[in-house]
């Protein structure tokens, strides 16, 4: 069966204005209220396939389940989507690093096996979404829809995971993560027809719709 998964950055947050690591409840919330947001969410709600054509799936997060709501997606929350733990770093702000601390950052932020904060590497935020990937059709769909050209899926969720999701598709160096960037409410497709292939990373139609 031929899986469709559009995975979906949430909208921008406070704490990613401000510069600060998620994990700070009040400023992991997405104001929906700025023009900017809403603007970009409307378009996005254009080119997402319906509620009733797709499956949805989002992180726990607060911010991705706000992010879910306002697409008018009836997202279901999955574990395998959540946020890299980024342990004692947790809403802390890049500014108030000590030098000992921005050494440590700036070591995170080469080496994908380094983990200084006490939480995730990127290597293991990248084994723990691969596995998620690569037992998607295992998991038990909200309106899960299977039409002629196999199951559309939308998840919504975080930076980190959709890196961890492109890397594990082109089967590139781990360390590529530090070259990939991903803007709120950015979308990457990634197909996979049956279990032999693999999964591919798709680009986005011309005429603008997923």
């Amino acid at each position: 069966m031929t899986i469709r998964l559009l995975l979906v950055a949430h909208a921008a947050t406070a704490a990613m204005r401000s510069g600060r690591f998620p994990g700070d409840a009040p400023r992991d919330a997405v104001d929906l209220r700025r023009a900017g947001d809403q603007a970009a969410l409307a378009a996005l709600r254009e080119r997402l396939p319906a509620a009733g054509e797709a499956a949805a799936l989002c992180s726990p997060a607060a911010c991705a389940r706000d992010t879910a709501a306002a697409l008018g997606l009836p997202a279901q929350e999955e574990a395998g989507l959540a946020d890299m733990d980024y342990g004692r770093w947790q809403g802390r702000r890049l500014d108030d690093f000590g030098v000992d601390e921005a050494a440590q950052l700036a070591q995170w932020s080469r080496d994908p096996r380094a983990a200084p904060h006490g939480g995730e590497s990127f290597e293991a935020v990248l084994a723990r979404v691969g596995a998620w990937l690569d037992g998607l059709d295992r998991i038990d769909m909200p309106s899960g829809i299977i039409g002629a050209a196999g199951r559309v899926v939308i998840a919504v969720t975080h930076a980190p995971v959709i890196r961890a999701a492109a890397i594990h598709a082109l089967n590139a160096p781990p360390a590529s993560f530090a070259r990939i960037e991903v803007a709120p409410l950015s979308v990457v497709e990634l197909r996979r027809a049956g279990r032999v292939g693999g999964w591919r990373w798709w680009t986005g139609a011309v005429d603008g719709r997923l």
